[in-house]
């Protein structure tokens, strides 16, 4: 997995406020912590971020984080916020890391290829897990594991323990939880008529009365005047 440099600059000013005149500024607070060092308060460019997310490994990207006058370390973006309206970054944490001790973290799931039970069976695809959570070390993080669906029929399924991990790779979910599987398109039921809906207050009136129980036998003598 290829490194990418990221550069940061120390800060001094917490809070609230300076975190919004910060952003006003045009960059993004962020925390650096994790590790044997200490938390180091810094500011860093959006476009620093945007660069790591859009990587192919995304956020499980090694970075060689660079901050100024403090030298360089290894981490990884741990996490980060953003505005749900204007979508920009509110904030960014990364996460120190040593290249001989193993992280646990979550790989993206793809697939590949078009299922038989779906191109010649009719059923439909669904990805049931779209990430995994693993360990392993920082330099063997894998970018994303393909699952191969191609001989994959109708009602059949690959589960954990069928995916294609590396030895140096320890998966941390159950090896029976199902991954992706085929299955058969489900029937719409047709939605009621307006006609046999019956409308507010004439619910009574649609309900057929219930049939009279007629006894058999001799007829009553209806009384005289």
């Amino acid at each position: 997995m290829a490194e990418i440099k990221v550069s940061a600059e120390s800060r001094s000013d917490f809070g609230k406020n300076a975190s919004r005149r910060l952003r006003q500024k045009g960059m993004v607070p962020a925390i650096v912590y994790g590790g044997k060092g200490e938390n180091i308060a810094v500011a860093v460019n959006p476009k620093e971020l945007q660069k790591v997310l859009r990587s192919e490994a995304g956020r499980n990207a090694i970075l060689k984080l660079e901050v100024a006058g403090q030298g360089a370390t290894s981490a990884i973006l741990k996490g980060w916020q953003v505005d749900p309206v204007k979508e920009n970054f509110l904030h960014a944490d990364f996460y120190r890391i040593a290249m001989d001790v193993a992280l646990r973290i979550t790989v993206p799931i793809a697939v590949k290829g078009e299922a038989r039970g779906v191109k010649t069976e009719g059923g439909i695809l669904e990805l049931v897990l779209r990430q995994i959570e693993v360990e392993c070390l920082p330099g063997d993080i894998p970018e994303r594991i393909e699952v191969d669906v191609t001989d994959l029929d109708l009602n059949g399924a690959l589960r954990v323990s069928d995916l294609p991990i590396s030895a140096k790779v320890k998966v941390l979910q159950n090896p029976d939880q199902v991954v992706v599987h085929v299955v058969s398109v489900k029937e719409e039921v047709p939605a009621p008529t307006a006609a046999a809906v019956p409308a507010e207050g004439e619910a009574a009136a649609a309900t057929p009365a219930e049939p009279e129980v007629v006894k058999k036998g001799k007829k009553e003598e209806e009384p005289a005047e």
